[in-house]
């Protein structure tokens, strides 16, 4: 899907470029030799970084893509036998082409998110079958944090189903791929609504924020995981120029730009939504309603294909759930009050009365 010039894309925060703070830590990284495999300088500086926002005992192991961050976290808190408890919505069991299961050989057990979250009573009904040979052995949960539906866990959440985790033995995993969002939507440092409730590590993420490409695992607790180091290597994680990518995810933390890129993703999706909102509240837009909470930067609208159909002619965005007629626009660091305007305007010359 190419996006022409002249517009601007709602399908994916992946679709932003990079932020020029960004460009220029890359090439502040250019400078000169550093050791290779992740014995350099910058690296050194994001270890820092990550014990300040994560807790003294935080380890990072800086990766390529999100997908590597969650397969070695997950494999590295298990043995082969073992099983994750995640939502049917789950990108580890939808989006990442059966790499948990298929790479690691572990298994997923999944269960119905009530607005995009794994709620106790789903972590409880896959919790079952320890010890039974006949059962992969539930040892892990994951969460994904601001979820697959542009919902946020509230610390007390996550808090609930650590403890319940924790009590049965499992560790809990969260998928960060937009941590920087809900951090921005909750007010709240990394560290309130991940070590401080019982998170055992962190698929970091940063490539929808602002970066090139770059994500990291942080291991909060090291006594919950096993063999990282080497884990990275064999599933091909393991950068030689690591440096270029601890530049990127540094940058992020540097003056709180990450904060500020993911403040100003959540303001672009509430302004689209509010303005909607009020539309639909008036009678002006016909046929549109929203299938979930914007509380991060993404929106879940519901309305005829052919409408979206016809929209999507002059804006990118993707079928959610096509049957349904439900579909995702997602806003990023640089979508503008303009790109906003433009698209209500073109919403209503497609759906006004």
């Amino acid at each position: 899907m190419t996006t022409p010039a002249h517009t601007r894309s709602f399908a994916s925060d992946n679709a932003a470029g990079v932020h020029p703070l960004v460009l220029r830590a890359l090439e502040d990284a250019n400078g000169g030799h550093q050791t290779s495999y992740g014995r350099d300088d910058v690296t050194s500086r994001l270890a820092g970084t990550i014990r300040a926002q994560f807790g003294e005992r935080a380890e990072v192991f800086p990766v390529f893509n999100g997908t590597g961050a969650n397969v070695i976290a997950l494999t590295a808190a298990m043995p082969r036998w073992g099983g994750v408890i995640a939502t049917h919505s789950a990108h580890i069991n939808t989006d990442e082409g059966g790499a948990p299961e298929r790479v690691s050989g572990l298994k997923l057990l999944t269960t119905p998110a009530v607005d995009g979250k794994l709620t106790p009573e789903g972590l409880l009904s896959q919790a079952g079958g320890r010890g039974d040979e006949h059962h992969a052995q539930p040892l892990a949960v994951s969460i994904t944090q601001s979820s697959e539906l542009g919902t946020v866990y509230t610390p007390e959440e996550i808090r609930t189903l650590a403890g319940l985790a924790h009590e049965r033995g499992m560790v809990l995993h969260v998928d960060g791929a937009r941590l920087w969002n809900a951090a921005a939507s909750l007010g709240a440092s990394f560290r309130e609504f991940t070590t401080d409730v019982g998170v055992d590590l962190v698929s970091l993420g940063a490539t929808k924020n602002g970066v090139m490409a770059a994500e990291a695992v942080v291991v909060i607790n090291p006594d919950a995981v096993e063999g990282m180091a080497y884990l990275r290597k064999m599933s091909m994680q393991l950068a030689s120029k690591m440096r270029f990518i601890s530049a990127q995810i540094q940058a992020l933390f540097d003056d709180g730009l990450g904060l500020e890129l993911a403040r100003h993703a959540n303001a672009m999706a509430a302004l689209l939504r509010s303005r909607l909102d009020d539309a639909i509240a008036h009678g002006q837009l016909g046929g549109l309603s929203f299938s979930h909470a914007t509380q991060a930067n993404a929106l879940f609208a519901v309305l005829d294909n052919a409408a979206a159909d016809q929209l999507r002619q002059s804006h990118q965005f993707y079928d959610w759930d096509r049957a349904a007629g439900e579909v995702r626009w997602m806003c990023a660091f640089d979508t503008t009050e303009d790109d906003i305007e433009q698209f209500i305007a073109d919403i209503h010359t497609v759906l006004g009365r």
